[in-house]
């Protein structure tokens, strides 16, 4: 986790931006790296906190990371569930993914279409893996998409594809907060995508679903949790 400011959120607006008051009554404008609806998770007058870039060439030099709301700190941060869980994969920490002895990230796997990762070891079927940020919950139950995906959609049916040429297919959902205990689809908000990810299932695509345990230090995978496409 980079070095963290924290503040109180004034308000997230055009996707990309968020106005932030700080302790002294300043206020600054952060980037939002999120472009769902953030449905629960941009509430304002809640706290958050806030990295700093070094890089001169950003036009804004805050990113928005953590917003806490009653209950649970959420990542907001999109950047970060490929990264955690390439590194977790890597250290042998998913065991459903694990024994594999390469990862490679972002692969192209058809003219249209790059997934998250692809795990290899000679002998055994390639395995292709897109990571999913979830941060929508409701009475407990983790949800995705928040908002519809299109893109999403045709994640699903690039790893049904592969699924069917005899690779392995998994479908990753990381939920960036501590208070869910199932994960379902949010087929209130995209029924295409409900309807493709049960359908990518029985096809014999997998799906993981897991969440992470937050605090103002680290960002850590922690549990697995239950799967109801119901």
């Amino acid at each position: 986790m980079p070095q963290l400011t924290s503040g109180i959120l004034i308000q997230r607006y055009k996707r990309f931006l968020a106005d932030i008051e700080l302790e002294t009554g300043e206020k600054v404008t952060a980037h939002c790296p999120n472009s769902g609806s953030m449905k629960g998770c941009a509430i304002p007058g809640s706290p958050v906190w806030f990295s700093k870039s070094d890089n001169p060439k950003r036009k804004y030099k805050y990113t928005w990371e953590l917003i806490k709301v009653p209950g649970t700190m959420i990542g907001i941060n999109t950047l970060v569930p490929n990264k955690l869980v390439k590194l977790s994969i890597e250290n042998n920490l998913i065991k459903p993914l694990s024994g594999y002895d390469k990862v490679k990230a972002e692969v192209k796997t058809s003219s249209h279409t790059r997934l998250d990762l692809l795990l290899e070891k000679e002998g055994e079927k390639k395995c292709y893996v897109e990571i999913k940020n979830c941060t929508l919950v409701e009475e407990e139950a983790a949800m995705f998409p928040d908002a519809v995906t299109t893109r999403g959609q045709k994640h699903l049916d690039e790893l049904e594809r592969l699924v069917s040429l005899g690779h392995r297919g998994v479908i990753f959902f990381l939920i960036q907060r501590m208070d869910a205990s199932v994960f379902k689809p949010a087929e209130m908000i995209d029924k295409v995508y409900a309807e493709k990810l049960r359908k990518a299932v029985q096809k014999g695509v997998e799906i993981i679903a897991m969440d992470a345990v937050i605090n103002l230090e680290w960002i850590r995978i922690r549990n697995t949790i239950a799967v109801d496409l119901d």
